[in-house]
């Protein structure tokens, strides 16, 4: 196993610099998150790497949060598991269909078990979008969940190229849209127009997440989800009519650039209205330094 990397100064979510494995040893990094308290074991090449996304979305957790967390589409469990940190009262549900890397998510969960974490943290190997009583009998129960987390994908089939390496394709390509029935969360699936081809949209994809998110969610539950900054219509279209109360966050690599990401809660069944929060700017106007709000959450000081 590598030794962990040390994070410089001003690279609070995770040290970004290449850092071979030695002769013989797997290829994987262990990364420090919120301040070295989170030791993340990922690949270090070929597979999607976590950092600043799963940092932003934990912090979207209540610190008081009891209950159960569900993070889908966990990938190594960097989000879940620093959500856990955050809210040290909530059990924990790392969701991932890959099984390498579900192997690597639990080795993660682990090394926080070891340091202290009491509240169970289990990892689940299925694919969200299996039907629901698979999902049941794998442990995800029905409305089970007070808090759904998720990162999805962040493009459509053919809007982007996907890696050749499969892992990483997964992490960043939407699945092709399928329908599905009323006990999976929603109602059934929209039919395209008489005459017209359909075409994959990110909204399409995105709605299989937000399906299953329902379907686990308890009425009133909390959703945190991570994606584009310039997919808002998207978001608001997989979301409608499964959950409401809408807060939509921001995230600008700097001051004057447009959104690159939006974190969005809500909460399950609510008919609230959306509300657009104050954004979080990460970087001065010149530089990669992190800005003093910023750099609190992603040490896990602070929280959104």
């Amino acid at each position: 196993m590598p030794a962990p990397n040390s994070a410089p100064s001003g690279a609070p979510a995770g040290d970004r610099r290449a850092h071979p494995p030695p002769p013989g040893d797997p290829a994987t990094t262990l990364d420090r998150f919120l301040g070295g308290h989170l030791i993340i074991e990922q690949p270090a090449r070929g597979a999607h790497r976590a950092g600043l996304d799963a940092i932003l979305l934990a912090a979207t957790v209540p610190a008081e949060a009891r209950g159960l967390l569900v993070d889908l589409g966990a990938g190594v469990g960097t989000a879940g598991l620093a959500a856990g940190l955050r809210a040290p009262g909530l059990a924990v549900q790392l969701v991932e269909r890959d099984p390498a890397t579900a192997r690597l998510a639990r080795a993660n969960a682990a090394r926080l078990v070891a340091g202290g974490r009491t509240a169970p943290i289990a990892v689940i190997e299925i694919d969200i979008a299996a039907k629901a009583s698979l999902r049941e009998a794998a442990g995800l129960g029905r409305e089970s969940a007070d808090i759904v987390i998720m990162n999805p994908p962040y493009f459509a089939p053919g809007r982007v190229r996907a890696s050749p390496a499969g892992a990483r394709a997964a992490a960043h390509v939407l699945p092709e849209a399928a329908g599905r029935s009323e006990s999976d969360g929603g109602g059934p699936a929209p039919s395209p127009a008489p005459g017209a081809a359909r075409r994959q949209g990110d909204g399409d994809g995105l709605a299989l997440w937000t399906r299953a998110a329902a379907a686990l969610a308890r009425p009133d539950g909390m959703l945190a989800l991570i994606f584009r900054g310039d997919a808002l219509s998207d978001i608001l279209a997989a979301l409608d009519g499964r959950f409401g109360a809408l807060a939509i966050r921001p995230i600008h690599p700097r001051a004057e650039a447009p959104a690159h990401r939006l974190l969005v809660t809500g909460r399950k069944g609510s008919r609230a209205a959306p509300a657009i929060l104050p954004g979080l700017v990460l970087h001065p106007p010149a530089g990669s330094d992190y800005l003093p709000g910023a750099d609190a959450i992603l040490r896990g000081e602070a929280g959104l």
